[in-house]
């Protein structure tokens, strides 16, 4: 479960992750489910958008739901009616600098940022006709490190898989594999 992250935000963000947008970002973020966070999408480039931290299905019928889609098991994102055709379609990046299990803070070695595995939706509230764009962040297994403390952890995302995950043409066999614990000796627990 992956249910509060980070995000120090320094100058050099909009060059790490590539964006052909800018966004004015305080400099540091602490966001948990319902919190409106910056999220990374492939449109021509890598534009980064806010969003909230719950995942509405376009066919829901109200936003409630969202409440409880706030993490999307690896295991099944490619079966359930909530997270496959988002799976599909609609990937994307959440931006973090470290997340929180059970009163840690986890960092991964060497790096100020990477992504974790998101996926998103629009949904339009049928009252007023509002379209809302909510994501879900996607876990898995928890390495050796994490282990001690949770049963699960964030799909965590180097550079060289982030373009591969957002990538259109991508596979679904390629990436359902990138969807594996981050390596153990790259985590960095406080």
């Amino acid at each position: 479960m992956c249910g509060r992250f980070a995000l120090e935000h320094k100058d050099d963000f909009d060059t790490r992750f590539q964006l052909g947008n800018h966004l004015d970002l305080n400099s540091k973020y602490d966001f948990f489910p319902g919190s409106e966070t910056p999220v990374i999408v492939k449109e021509n480039f890598n534009f980064l958008w806010l969003m909230k931290w719950g995942l509405i299905p376009f066919w829901a019928k109200d936003r409630s739901i969202g409440h409880h889609l706030f993490n999307a098991r690896a295991e099944s994102v490619t079966q359930k009616p909530s997270f496959k055709k988002s799976f599909l379609d609609k990937r994307c990046l959440i931006p973090a600098s470290g997340f929180f299990e059970s009163k840690k803070y986890i960092q991964i070695k060497d790096q100020p940022y990477f992504s974790l595995a998101g996926l998103y939706d629009i949904w339009v509230d049928p009252v007023s006709g509002i379209e809302n764009y909510t994501y879900t962040i996607i876990t898995t297994e928890p390495n050796s490190a994490i282990k001690p403390f949770h049963h699960r952890m964030p799909v965590i995302f180097n550079q060289a898989k982030e373009s591969i995950w957002l990538n259109p043409s991508t596979p679904v066999s390629s990436l359902q594999s990138l969807l594996k614990p981050y390596p153990s000796e790259l985590t960095l627990i406080k």
